[in-house]
């Protein structure tokens, strides 16, 4: 397999996707991002490969209609620091993945503009890297050694900062946001994030390949099956294994409630930040509904740790799937009817209609994914793009919307819920019977692998490298990529010329990860 115009033979890589991989030049890094760009492919992640080997290499993921493509690039060393070229300015969403990979890792874009630290807010030196080396005990640094952020300023008559977080007055996540404005009308904004940084693509190496898909599964708690999912298919991918069909079924079972569990809470967070406090009482109801019965029949209110390498932790029985199937009977009638409230009501619909509008244009220049992606005309769906496993034989039907605003990005919301559900019965009807598991025998040799999922918010990406050994593989590289990496810079566009009172609204109707791209 080629990427369209792009002189260079990929090897595939064992996985119910089609992904592959190759190790290219200086030249061909920039020639391959080009050509993506052309092809009208997408950057996928980007970010640096295991430092133990020599040389390092810098990694990047494309997406084509083909499939996914990784490319190694191995580094070059200038005045003591590792490079390689930039690829900002063919794929502008590189910008904050090559910020974190030179935080972690050490490693310098060449012709990069911007080369603040992402990651590293002064909490270990500037001179340290924590992929590079271990950790240990970091010295503790002075208040006054703290690294004061440049963020960019916006000067003019009338024009004063606003400074949000990153303690915000609800229970959610950190996350600092410095908005320029013009009375109430938002000129610019800036975010600052990396407050939830943890060291878990260290700790990934620390841990057995067999064990580690609990860690992947918590990076982002709302995505534990997703991230679960795509690592475990990361390492069945480097370990040629090959699951049974009924767990592959049952982890799109899990997913597709995963999907459900989240959309149910933003339809209504959205409602109530639009002054709709009925919304959040239904939805919420709905939601907590949807989770206990999770909890009934797969033991976790989210379903963590239900999907383990080689398939899934249990199986479900006859009366545990007519429950399922009760469920999604009454659930469906519910958000049917509060589909049409929502349509109905002039107040809601007035807060949501051209608000936060991102244009299809700009979502495509700027890499806008998953979710937000197809409110504005971004027509991917791995799971109708490239469908495994059970979604081959389910004929996904994508949701899609072409306004961009925040009625679009809920329109696909309480699209996605119906066709969930129309799947979720679909898999408890026609699941094959058999096994739910199998083994998985870690090589001695060396070896790569990857998993790809689309998760509720986008698609979630996983490169694994394990390290041969003669007695236990082990991981030398995990990298875990999360669709909100190319997602948050969109936001800032999406509130310019917005006012600031409703840049609540606008952020939960991206509903973006902070943990899951801090790490």
């Amino acid at each position: 397999m080629q990427i369209p115009g792009l002189d260079l033979e990929f090897d595939a890589l064992p996985a119910p996707v089609p992904i592959w991989h190759a190790q290219v030049s200086f030249a061909q890094w920039q020639s391959a991002a080009t050509a993506v760009r052309d092809a009208g492919g997408r950057l996928l992640a980007v970010w640096a490969g295991s430092m133990a080997q020599k040389p390092p290499c810098m990694c990047a993921a494309y997406v084509t209609l083909d499939g996914a493509f990784w490319l190694s690039l191995p580094l070059n060393q200038q005045e003591g620091r590792w490079v390689y070229p930039d690829l900002a300015a063919v794929f502008p969403d590189a910008v904050r993945m090559q910020r974190a990979a030179a935080d972690l890792s050490g490693v310098s874009a060449l012709g990069a503009h911007d080369m603040r630290a992402w990651l590293n807010h002064g909490a270990w030196p500037q001179d340290h890297f924590p992929l590079q080396q271990d950790p240990g005990q970091l010295p503790l640094l002075a208040a006054t050694e703290l690294v004061n952020y440049p963020f960019v300023r916006v000067e003019g008559d009338g024009v004063h900062e606003i400074a949000v977080g990153p303690v915000h007055a609800g229970i959610i996540e950190p996350g600092h946001f410095r908005f320029s404005a013009v009375g109430e009308k938002v000129l610019r904004l800036e975010q600052r994030l990396g407050y939830t940084h943890k060291g878990i693509e260290h700790r990934m190496t620390q841990l057995a390949p067999l064990d580690a898909c609990r860690l992947a599964g918590r990076v982002s708690g709302d995505t534990t099956v997703g991230y679960a999912w795509a690592y475990c298919m990361a390492l069945e991918s480097a370990t040629q294994t090959t699951v049974p069909e009924r767990a592959a079924w049952l982890r799109a079972l899990m997913l597709e409630r995963e999907r459900i569990a989240n959309h149910l809470g933003d339809l209504g967070a959205l409602g109530n930040d639009a002054a709709f406090a009925f919304g959040l009482a239904q939805f919420s109801r709905l939601r907590e509904d949807w989770l206990r019965v999770s909890k009934q029949v797969f033991g976790h209110r989210l379903m963590m740790d239900c999907i383990v390498p080689g398939g899934v932790q249990s199986d479900i029985d006859v009366a545990q799937r007519e429950l399922l199937l009760q469920q999604c009977e009454a659930v469906e009638k519910d958000v049917r009817s509060l589909f049409n409230i929502y349509e109905a009501h002039a107040g809601l619909q007035d807060r949501f209609m051209t608000t936060g509008r991102v244009l299809p244009a700009l979502a495509a220049s700027l890499g806008l994914t998953g979710l937000a992606g197809r409110a504005s005309s971004q027509s991917w769906d791995l799971r109708c793009d490239q469908p495994w496993l059970p979604y081959s034989v389910m004929q996904v039907a994508m949701a899609t919307q072409h306004n961009g605003d925040v009625a679009a990005r809920v329109a696909v919301r309480f699209d996605e819920v119906f066709e969930s559900l129309r799947l979720i019965r679909r898999i408890l009807v026609e699941m094959p019977l058999g096994d739910v598991a199998c083994p998985v025998q870690l090589p001695p040799q060396a070896s790569c692998g990857a998993g790809w999922v689309e998760g509720w918010r986008g698609e979630l990406f996983v490169a694994l490298e394990l390290a041969g050994s003669d007695q236990m593989s082990r991981i030398r590289r995990c990298h875990l990529h999360d669709p909100s990496w190319q997602n948050w810079p969109v936001l800032e566009h999406a509130i310019m010329g917005n006012i600031v009172p409703d840049f609540p609204l606008i952020n939960k109707s991206f509903n973006l990860s902070y943990s899951g791209q801090d790490l």
